[in-house]
């Protein structure tokens, strides 16, 4: 029987020999398991990807790469990866650009309004969907003949398309990329992370909500994070409570039973940047596809959004600050 044991957050077969050791899938620890053919073969060996050096030069353009991450689904991440950008993109004198990641569920074009657009080809690539001047989005939904289309696509298939996102899209100079990964840690993850290694990104902003069954796997997402030497950037805790837009009183929807996000942050030691208290008008501007910061400016969320994206702009310029002195 296979004997599988835990090394921090990944699962592996104990006494694995290596996918570079000359025993790769042909000793007896090797039997049954999944990845034995392909260590046998000497590709989990092969030297790396070139279109990672093709996708380091496309991204000496982009100053600022921040990836977008939850444990779990539901949590919010598409809706602050979308206003976000909306927030970013505000500065006239910034371009922005989001990218859409999450290959079976892109709902990043229905929350930007641009349900129904498709790329366009052009000499230097695909040409992003433009939102305003300054901020573009690309989704893989935008190569779906209907919203309703499903995406039924093995692992290497999402991979190519996420490695052609990167490679092949026209994005031009950014001051940001917003990249809006699928809940979890999976192939798309590390094929984000693995792409974009060697082209230096800024960290990443974990989104959960109150309740320990988010925590938990926020958790899982925050050791993925330091296993493959991604930075943190913060933690924002999505419906932190629910304040009624006319009474003005408090609900907590989701009670932070073991003390939420900011426990959590203090236990693990990363920045928690905000908390964004649930407000009807956020899924209305979702649906709509429109900016809720700008629409509904006096909210106390919109008020959470904006100070949470004064503090990601303040990380991404200390780090420029710092690369600077270091040339």
């Amino acid at each position: 029987m296979a004997r599988w044991q835990a090394d921090g957050p990944f699962l592996h077969l104990a006494d694995c020999p290596g996918s570079n050791s000359s025993e790769a899938g042909k000793g007896s620890a090797c039997q049954g398991c999944p990845n034995q053919s392909l260590c046998a073969s000497g590709a989990g060996s092969a030297e790396p990807d070139p279109a990672i050096e093709k996708i380091k030069e496309k991204m000496m353009s982009v100053k600022h790469k921040i990836l977008i991450l939850s444990g779990k689904g539901g949590v919010g991440k598409s809706t602050f990866s979308a206003h976000l950008a909306h927030g970013l993109a505000e500065d006239e004198t910034k371009q922005v650009a989001l990218l859409d990641v999450d290959i079976c569920g892109p709902s990043i074009p229905k929350m930007m309004g641009l349900e129904g657009e498709q790329v366009h080809q052009s000499g230097s690539g695909w040409s992003p969907v433009y939102v305003e001047d300054n901020l573009g989005v690309m989704s893989v939904g935008f190569l779906l003949g209907s919203p309703d289309d499903a995406v039924i696509w093995r692992g290497p298939k999402k991979n190519g398309m996420i490695k052609q996102f990167l490679r092949d899209v026209d994005w031009g100079d950014l001051d940001y990329l917003i990249v809006d990964t699928p809940p979890g840690t999976s192939d798309e993850h590390l094929s984000v992370v693995q792409y974009l290694s060697a082209a230096h990104i800024d960290g990443a902003v974990i989104i959960t909500t109150p309740q320990e069954v988010s925590l938990q796997d926020v958790r899982k997402e925050i050791n993925f994070c330091r296993k493959v030497k991604l930075p943190i950037i913060g933690v924002v805790e999505n419906m932190s409570g629910f304040i009624c837009p006319k009474c003005k009183n408090e609900s907590q929807i989701f009670p932070p039973t073991t003390g939420g996000a900011e426990k959590m942050c203090q236990d693990l030691k990363v920045p928690l940047l905000g908390k964004v208290p649930l407000d009807p008008r956020i899924g209305k501007s979702c649906d709509n596809g429109t900016s809720f910061l700008s629409e509904v400016p006096d909210s106390p969320s919109t008020t959470a959004y904006r100070n949470i994206i004064q503090r990601i702009q303040e990380h991404c310029d200390m780090l420029l600050r710092e690369n600077h002195q270091k040339q």
